[in-house]
């Protein structure tokens, strides 16, 4: 399913609870979780963060630090032995 698919599934079904107050409220209480358990996602990286990491990456590159894999077997390997 697509996100435009998505948006309207979503839509869909706000249009159907939008006369009952008691369901609304329900569905912004769970928005409004939903919305905090993304904020709270300690993986995801501000754009600041993703590009200090790329410039680490790159001055790592410059002293021959990097690792190279010419196949994805290899790159496997590697990350098994890890």
């Amino acid at each position: 399913m697509t996100a435009l698919e998505m948006n309207a599934e979503l839509l869909r079904n706000m249009s159907i609870i939008a006369e009952d107050e008691v369901l609304l409220k329900r569905a912004a209480r769970y928005l409004r979780k939903l919305v905090a358990e993304k904020q709270a996602d300690d993986t995801e990286l501000s754009k600041e963060e993703f590009f200090a990491r790329v410039d680490e990456a790159r001055e790592q590159i410059r002293q021959g630090e990097a690792h190279s894999f010419a196949t994805v077997e290899e790159l496997d390997k590697y990350i098994r032995s890890l």
